[in-house]
């Protein structure tokens, strides 16, 4: 374990995501996940973390590890077609990472995931996060609907709500 890390972790408040994701930015996220959601057979998860508490810090949870975590804990897995994608934001690391469920996996490569992850993080280091997410939900909404389109009545099975952790 990164001491750094760990030390960045321990020292950096809670609120800081509240901060980056206010209460209107988060519904405008959860705006844009249901509209980009009447256009696929998807199902997206955003999700938003601050400092990780010192249980994933001591297992030393990389970002990644820490989506794969939250994908199973959040039960995104869990659609009847296995649309499910999630969309984390591990704040105090300052990375995106966006898991698929392995029905969309099969059809959207993950270099297009990494992509829209890529996008996101460019608008972050602006401060811009509010626009880095909805551009990021509207790019996974176009992908989805290209590879994933809606073929009848759907229903909706993960919160359309982002997540702040």
């Amino acid at each position: 374990m990164k001491l750094r890390r760990l030390l960045k972790h321990l020292f950096t408040p809670h609120w800081v995501a509240r901060r980056a994701f206010p209460r209107d930015t988060l519904r405008a996220i959860g705006e844009a996940v249901h509209a980009a959601e009447a256009r696929h057979r998807g199902e997206l998860r955003f999700v938003v973390e601050g400092p990780l508490h010192l249980g994933p810090l001591l297992r030393n949870l990389t970002p990644r590890q820490r989506a794969i975590d939250l994908f199973a804990r959040l039960r995104i897995w869990d659609t009847e077609e296995n649309s499910g994608i999630l969309i984390y934001v591990q704040l105090t690391d300052r990375k995106v990472e966006i898991l698929a469920d392995r029905g969309i996996s099969a059809r959207v490569p993950q270099s297009e995931w990494d992509g829209v992850c890529r996008l996101m993080e460019v608008a972050f280091r602006s401060g811009d996060w509010r626009q880095g997410a909805l551009d990021a939900v509207a790019r996974a909404g176009d992908l989805l609907a290209l590879h994933f389109p809606l073929e009848s009545n759907h229903s909706n099975e993960l919160p359309d709500e982002p997540l702040l952790l």
